[in-house]
């Protein structure tokens, strides 16, 4: 058996991570032209894509306005908190 070569097969498994949602949640202080004017600086998003996701938050008490990895949705979260908006981080389904 001394010319036989033994080889070794490695498999790597790799999950991805759970997206997280960022959620601003309706209050009755803030504006919803301030609201939109937030979501346009945190995030850079145009006015209208702004205006949309304000409104949801105006109509149905939420919007998910960010999804993706914890440590930037955690970053988010805490930038609109700093502007005094209601946030809240959850799993995405």
């Amino acid at each position: 058996m001394a010319g036989t070569d033994t080889l070794i097969r490695t498999e790597e498994e790799t999950s991805l991570d759970t997206p997280w949602n960022v959620v601003v949640h309706d209050d009755p202080i803030n504006l919803m032209g301030y609201v939109t004017l937030v979501l346009m600086k945190i995030f850079g998003y145009d006015k209208k894509k702004a205006s949309v996701l304000m409104m949801q938050v105006h109509r149905q008490g939420r919007s998910i306005v960010w999804s993706g990895e914890r440590e930037k949705a955690e970053f988010y979260a805490q930038q609109l908190q700093s502007h005094q908006l209601k946030t809240s981080l959850e799993k995405a389904s």
